[in-house]
């Protein structure tokens, strides 16, 4: 009898996992193996996909716009995450304050968080557009002359960045602020004591209790990097003269302009395969600094 119950419970349980199952291995599943299928084909949506082996990989491996392209995300990249990082730390000290406005300040800085990229992006071609934009208008007030930054090749990507800045730094404060708040307060209190200046408290205490949350926002922030596509495709679509061109932007191109399906099946891999290493790198070297707390 309790043989029988177990595998009825088990068919009713499998029932209602069934539908999600199935949406699951066609949707990810057969979608992931038929895009590693087409990266050895050359198909242009039209006509039968015509089987070429490694020679997607090896185009795209031995062609200037491959390394171009990592040089653009690995500039964004050493832009974006130390600042991202250092001003989230900020803003989660700011706001792990007692006030009762405190709320109010940190619902202010989630905002740009739910704003959509399309409505951030368009925001931020506006404020730094060359002839109307109030950025360049507020540095003509002090005799700076703005630079042309979306159509400049040294600022647009300076540009983007700080427009990802503006539109992330609100959720990963909030990260930071939840790992602030789970330090517990004696270690300050004792450090205290003992005549610790605040600034010797941050260093000895908050930065490696806080290592962990640190660690975890460069994991995600790095395969965020890498996957940079929105903020590129509407601010500079890849310009000026392929200077914000990056994986995700080729990627689109090749598949929805060029209809290569296959050369963009083959780039989507090799991002696979990066992002992959990367993080197996960044996972190795954390037990180097990051300090669990016992």
């Amino acid at each position: 009898m309790k043989g029988s119950k177990k595998f009825k419970k088990g068919i009713t349980i499998f029932s209602f996992l069934l539908p999600s199952l199935l949406a699951f291995s066609i949707f990810s599943i057969f979608s992931i193996g038929y895009s590693f299928f087409l990266s050895f084909t050359d198909w242009d949506i039209i006509t039968e996909p015509n089987f070429v082996g490694l020679s997607n990989y090896s185009n795209i491996l031995h062609s200037e716009e491959f390394w171009k392209i990592l040089g653009n995300t690995l500039y964004y990249m050493v832009l974006y995450i130390p600042l991202i990082i250092i001003f989230s730390i900020g803003v989660a000290m700011l706001l792990n304050v007692k006030s009762k406005a405190i709320g109010v300040f940190r619902t202010i800085f989630f905002i740009p968080v739910l704003t959509s990229w399309v409505a951030a992006a368009m925001l931020w071609r506006w404020l730094l557009s060359p002839y109307y934009g109030p950025i360049n208008a507020i540095l003509q007030v002090f005799g700076i002359p703005g630079p042309s930054w979306l159509y400049d090749s040294v600022w647009a990507m300076p540009a983007i960045v700080l427009a990802s800045l503006w539109k992330d730094v609100g959720f990963f404060g909030l990260i930071f602020l939840s790992g602030l708040q789970s330090i517990d307060p004696a270690y300050y209190e004792a450090a205290e004591i003992d005549g610790a200046s605040k600034f010797q408290r941050f260093r000895k205490i908050t930065l490696p209790l806080l290592s962990p949350t640190i660690f975890f926002v460069l994991i995600i922030t790095s395969i965020n990097s890498f996957q940079l596509f929105p903020q590129v495709m509407i601010m500079t679509q890849g310009g000026p003269f392929g200077s914000t061109e990056v994986f995700m932007e080729r990627i689109y191109s090749y598949a929805f302009k060029y209809y290569e399906m296959g050369y963009a099946s083959a780039y989507s891999w090799i991002l696979f395969v990066f992002i992959f290493v990367f993080t197996i790198l960044q996972w190795t070297l954390q037990k180097r600094w990051v300090y669990y707390e016992a």
